[in-house]
C-alpha cells in the first residue's frame, strides 16, 4: 500500500477536524507541530512521527486532481496529504484512519479508496503503530544516509508537490542527493523531471523483480554503500528496455517553448504577461491555474502571482502553471531580480495527440514577446512524446530544435548585420520595430548541429563585442 494518503474534502479541514482524525492515533499518540506550523505529527509515546499532516490546500483548477492522481472531483476541492512513516508498522493505516476521518466529516473522499478505513475509520488505530528513529527531520524522507535522502512514491505521477520540494531544498542543502523510488508504473509530472534529470539526483524504479534501475536513462541500479548507484555495464534494465521499444512509434506530438524575458523592476510591472501571451497564441486561451508547487490549486492570476514574487523579492520564486483539462499544458516560471531588472524563465509544454496539428506559431510568439514583453531568447522543440505531457519510465525520443529567437538587446550587442550572417541555410526574420530588431532564426532540417554552429556564431560575436566595449 501505498504510504501517502490523501483526504479530498469539500470543506475546509478546520482545527477540530483535525483533531479528530488525529485521534484515529489512540489515546497513547502524542503531536507535534513541524515545519512552523506548515506539518502536524503524529508521534508514538517515545516521540517517533507514525503519520505527518500537511497544510491543507485549496485546489480550484479544473482537472488537477483528475491529472495528478486519476480520481475525477466536481467543482473546487481541499486537498490534505497524509504521508504514512514507512519506517513505522502500522502507519498506513493510521494514515488511512486520518485521511477517512476527515473525509467522513468534511464530505469528500479518500485517494487511494483502498486505504478508506473501515465503519469510517471511527476505531482508533492501536496495537502495532509503532516507529524505529526516525529517518530525517524532513516528513518527506523515507531513508536518510550520508549521500542521499530517498523518498518511496506509489503514486500514479509523481509532481512537484510543496513537501517533495522541501525534501529537494534539505537534501541539496545538506549535500545529499534526493532519490524517488517508485513502481515502473508511476510517470512523472514534468516539474520534477530537470531536477531527477541531473546527478546526483535520480529517478530510481523497482523493475518487480527486486531489481533496480534509473527511470530516465534506464541504467541498471543497486544499493551500494547508502545510495542506488549504476553498475557501470551501461546496459538497460530489461523492462526498460522492452519498454521503451513498445514507445518508439507513438505518434503523439509535444511542442516545447523555453524562453527568458526582462522588464525594469518598478510598480507598475505585472508578471506572466509573456506567458500569457504565448499560451493564448498557441492554446486560444489563458493558463487555468498556477501555484508554487502542485497541484497549481489557484485560478489564473498575473495579479496574485506579482504580488507572491514581490512580497519574496530579493529572493526568487518558481511558479508552476497549468491549463485546462481538454488541452494538455503545463509551465514552469521562475522569476529572478538581476542587475539588468526582473527575469522571467519559462519552460512551456503542449502537448498534441495523435491525428492533432503542431501549431507552427513560433514566428508569432517571438514576435509578440518582443514587442511586448522584452524577450531575451527564445528556443522553440518539438518530439514525439506523451500528450499528457507526463513523464514515462522509458526512453523517450528526444526533442529537436526548430527555432531559436533573440531579442533586441542581444542582436544590438552583437552587431545586427553579423548576427544575421549566421551559418543556417536561410536568413532570420526581423522581430518587433525595424529601428530595434530582434532575429527569428528557422532551424529548418539544422537540428541540433545547426542550433550548435548557430550558438557557436552568436556567442563568438557577443565575446567580440565584448572585447570591443573594454577597449574603448
Amino acid at each position: 500500500m501505498t504510504t501517502d494518503v490523501i483526504a479530498l474534502t469539500e470543506r475546509m479541514p478546520d482545527a477540530w477536524s483535525l483533531v479528530a482524525g488525529l485521534m484515529a492515533g489512540g489515546p497513547d499518540a502524542a503531536v507535534s507541530v513541524e515545519g512552523d506550523g506548515a506539518v502536524i505529527q503524529l508521534c508514538d509515546p517515545r516521540g517517533r512521527p507514525l503519520a505527518s499532516v500537511e497544510a491543507p490546500m485549496l485546489v480550484h483548477t479544473p482537472g488537477e486532481v483528475a491529472r495528478l492522481l486519476g480520481a475525477e472531483v466536481n467543482g473546487p476541492v481541499w486537498w490534505t496529504e497524509v504521508r504514512a512513516a514507512t519506517a513505522a508498522e502500522g502507519a498506513d493505516r493510521l494514515a488511512g484512519a486520518i485521511a477517512t476521518r476527515l473525509a467522513v466529516r468534511l464530505g469528500g473522499s479518500v485517494w487511494p479508496p483502498e486505504a478508506t478505513a473501515p465503519d469510517g475509520g471511527a476505531a482508533a488505530v492501536t496495537g502495532g503503530a509503532t516507529a524505529s528513529a526516525p529517518a530525517a527531520a524532513q516528513p518527506a524522507v523515507d531513508v536518510l544516509t550520508d549521500k542521499v535522502a530517498a523518498v518511496i512514491q506509489d503514486r500514479p505521477v509523481v509532481a512537484m508537490t510543496a513537501w517533495l520540494s522541501d525534501a529537494l531544498r534539505a537534501a541539496t542543502a545538506g549535500g545529499r542527493a534526493l532519490q524517488i523510488v517508485t513502481p515502473a508504473s508511476a510517470r512523472l509530472s514534468l516539474p520534477p523531471r530537470p531536477a531527477l534529470g541531473g546527478l546526483p539526483h535520480r529517478w530510481v524504479v523497482r523493475d518487480g523483480e527486486g531489481g533496480f534501475f534509473d527511470g530516465l536513462s534506464g541504467a541498471v541500479l543497486r544499493w551500494v554503500d547508502g545510495a542506488f548507484t549504476a553498475t557501470g555495464d551501461g546496459a538497460p534494465a530489461p523492462v526498460f528496455a522492452e519498454a521503451t521499444a513498445r514507445a518508439g512509434g507513438t505518434a503523439d506530438r509535444q511542442l516545447l517553448l523555453s524562453f527568458v524575458t526582462r522588464h525594469r523592476a518598478d510598480r507598475e510591472l505585472l508578471l506572466g504577461g509573456g506567458l500569457e501571451a504565448a499560451w493564448r497564441r498557441l492554446t486560444g486561451a489563458p493558463p487555468a491555474g498556477w501555484g508554487t508547487a502542485e497541484p497549481a490549486g489557484l485560478p489564473w492570476s498575473r495579479e496574485g502571482l506579482t504580488a507572491l514574487a514581490r512580497a519574496r523579492a530579493p529572493e526568487p520564486t518558481w511558479f508552476v502553471v497549468v491549463g485546462r483539462p481538454d488541452r494538455p499544458a503545463i509551465a514552469t516560471l521562475r522569476v529572478t531580480r538581476t542587475t539588468g531588472g526582473v527575469e522571467e524563465d519559462v519552460t512551456l509544454a503542449l502537448g498534441h495527440p495523435a491525428g492533432g496539428d503542431v501549431p507552427d506559431r513560433g514566428h508569432e510568439v517571438a514576435e509578440e514577446l518582443a514587442v511586448r514583453h522584452g524577450l531575451v531568447s527564445l528556443l522553440v522543440q518539438s518530439r514525439r512524446a506523451r500528450a499528457d505531457l507526463t513523464v514515462p519510465a522509458w526512453l523517450e525520443a528526444p526533442p529537436e530544435p526548430v527555432a531559436f529567437a533573440v531579442g533586441a538587446d542581444d542582436v544590438r550587442v552583437v552587431g545586427l548585420e553579423n548576427a544575421r550572417r549566421a551559418p543556417l541555410a536561410g536568413p532570420p526574420s526581423f522581430l518587433g520595430p525595424a529601428a530595434r530588431p530582434g532575429l527569428f532564426f528557422p532551424l529548418g532540417d539544422a537540428g541540433w548541429d545547426g542550433f550548435r554552429r548557430l550558438m557557436a556564431h552568436l556567442h563568438g560575436l557577443d565575446r567580440r563585442g565584448a572585447e570591443g566595449s573594454q577597449s574603448r
